[in-house]
């Protein structure tokens, strides 16, 4: 019981920075206000620091109400109280095909800088206009891990696969008509892209994708204490 507390609605998992090297992070949906600023409290004594992610802006506006150091970011509807205790090498570049995609694309650059990654955001890059996409093939190269963010069909993530040599964390959104299905299409675009090394993550998982591609350059920080020489 050391390692989490029991609230009855909630077990806050006190142990989870030090299994996982970041602490519990909060889903807002679904959650009162009231919930969420119990957790909070708990997160923030423990650790100093809490994330708080698919609030509306109503609770956030309640919660900054509470927590007047806490943080509201409107398009990826995240709230923050802290600031990284840690700074990992490397950028994270955070692409997106259109601006209807920025809430997904938003949330994956804001989990990841919370975190301790440098972040470098562009943004509107779709395979509709590419010359936007290859304007800025110098700087797409030189990104340690990749985040496309892409709805309709899915494309991006695929062509920028062929043109970069580092991971590419694929995320489907939910934007897109009738044949797009909530985000199934651009979906399975992705899983079944010829683009080597490319990962996928649930549909809009924005965070699900920062947090991934902030675990790349942790690993990538530490390489140094785990090479093996080869004889």
């Amino acid at each position: 019981m050391e390692s989490f507390e029991d609230l009855g609605f909630s077990k806050v998992d006190f142990d989870r920075e030090k299994r996982q090297g970041f602490p519990e992070v909060i889903y807002g949906e679904g959650k009162t206000t009231e919930q969420i600023k119990i957790i909070m409290s708990k997160l923030i004594e423990k650790h100093g620091k809490v994330m708080v992610t698919r609030v509306d802006e109503e609770k956030g506006q309640s919660l900054i109400e509470v927590f007047p150091l806490a943080k509201y970011d409107t398009t990826s509807r995240i709230l923050l109280y802290g600031t990284p205790t840690q700074q990992f090498g490397g950028e994270v570049m955070v692409l997106c095909a259109g601006t209807s995609d920025l809430f997904v694309a938003e949330e994956a650059a804001i989990t990841a800088a919370w975190m301790g990654c440098k972040v470098n955001r562009l943004y509107d890059v779709g395979v509709a206009g590419i010359d936007r996409l290859l304007a800025y093939r110098e700087e797409i190269q030189k990104a340690s891990v990749l985040i496309v963010v892409a709805g309709m069909e899915g494309a991006l993530p695929s062509v920028v696969g062929g043109l970069v040599q580092r991971p590419v964390i694929a995320v489907p959104t939910s934007v897109g008509y009738g044949a797009h299905l909530q985000g199934l299409t651009p979906l399975l675009a992705m899983l079944s892209s010829c683009a080597s090394g490319m990962s996928v993550v649930n549909v809009d998982n924005g965070f699900g994708a920062g947090y991934q591609a902030t675990l790349i350059l942790k690993l990538a920080s530490e390489g140094v204490n785990n090479e093996v020489t080869i004889s």
